[in-house]
């Protein structure tokens, strides 16, 4: 009986210490975490609104590519004899650029040239010796016959002939000289490459959000980085069907040259996402601040002003999104102060101090 006593108080006595270590433990913890201080004031970073042009602010960039360029290949084989033009040379459509040699087709041609002289002759001896059925007229027939596969012949030597001289297909630049006089030429292989940009391509890539900004066959004004002060239109030809990694879509544009072309290909340039005749040409004026400034959701985005000390959550209404900026169309007005950066522990009504 007696050893069944002191092992119940043993056993009561090990709770009562390990619900006392449990307590103790609890309350070290308790002190050991962050305990915040919503009356503290938050450190925060913030802008003063102020309306802004568009069209000054927000651009795309992009990269010029030719309209057209080719390289230029032999439809036959056979000796370069002389090439007519030098690399960055300016050729005109249909132009001679490569001469190759054709002595033995013109010596060929000249064969059948006495072939079809001779066949001629006996159609005309045959002819008036079938009139006095002097000979039978399937003799003329396959005379006739022979001239005709003669001159279908000449017609062919010709066209090959026609084809060692090598012309440009359009208008445009030799950016590169891929032989020289002496190679050999075969079809399928470059000999020189042509280049068009007397217009350009312009490619930007624009977010899905902000696509609707660029409509096809609307122009838009576009500088090449190298001539900020030189502005082109470009007109949307094409609008990407399909995202790319960065879930962004292909739009491009045709831009005519400078008459001296010195806009070249691969050159890096910007647009500008308003659209050239559209109301908004730049005089008028927006609220517009950084998309990193807005919480909540896409449904209902906010902000946090600044008034007399404390941080107010205020419902805004967006129009139109530019890369790494909104503009707003209600719910600011100029000279309001937004937070921009520092939202960790904030909250509606939260006291805050704004550095610089």
């Amino acid at each position: 009986m007696k050893k069944t006593i002191i092992y119940i108080s043993i056993a009561l006595a090990l709770i009562v210490i390990v619900v006392f270590q449990l307590k103790k433990n609890k309350e070290t913890t308790v002190n050991r975490v962050y305990q915040y201080d919503k009356e503290q004031a938050i450190n925060v970073q913030a802008i003063t609104l102020k309306l802004e042009s568009v069209k000054n602010d927000i651009s795309y960039t992009g990269t010029f590519e030719p309209n057209k360029e080719t390289k230029v290949s032999a439809d036959i084989q056979g000796k370069i004899n002389s090439v007519l033009v030098d690399l960055e040379s300016p050729v005109r459509k249909g132009q001679d650029v490569i001469q190759l040699d054709n002595s033995l087709l013109k010596l060929q041609s000249q064969g059948v040239d006495i072939q079809i002289e001779g066949l001629e002759a006996d159609v005309k001896r045959y002819t008036i010796l079938a009139s006095a059925d002097a000979i039978q007229g399937v003799q003329l027939e396959k005379t006739e016959l022979a001239l005709k596969s003669a001159k279908v012949q000449k017609a062919t030597l010709m066209e090959q002939i026609k084809k060692t001289t090598i012309t440009a297909p359009f208008s445009g630049i030799v950016t590169a000289k891929l032989t020289e006089e002496g190679a050999f030429a075969a079809p399928g292989i470059p000999l020189l490459q042509i280049t068009d940009i007397s217009s350009l391509k312009f490619t930007v890539n624009v977010p899905e959000q902000e696509l609707s900004q660029f409509e096809t066959n609307q122009l838009y004004s576009l500088s090449a980085d190298a001539y900020p002060e030189t502005v082109l239109s470009g007109k949307v030809i094409m609008t990407g069907s399909k995202a790319n990694m960065g879930n962004s879509f292909p739009v491009q544009f045709l831009v005519n040259n400078t008459s001296d072309l010195k806009i070249k290909a691969g050159m890096f340039g910007k647009v500008l996402p308003i659209a050239i005749g559209m109301k908004n040409d730049g005089d008028e004026k927006f609220i517009i601040i950084p998309a990193s400034a807005i919480v909540g959701t896409n449904i209902q985005p906010q902000v946090y002003l600044v008034k007399n000390g404390k941080a107010i959550l205020q419902d805004i209404t967006t129009s139109n999104r530019f890369q790494n900026k909104v503009q707003v169309s209600s719910g600011l007005t100029e000279g309001d102060v937004i937070i921009t950066n520092g939202f960790i522990n904030l909250f509606d009504g939260a006291n805050v101090t704004i550095s610089n």
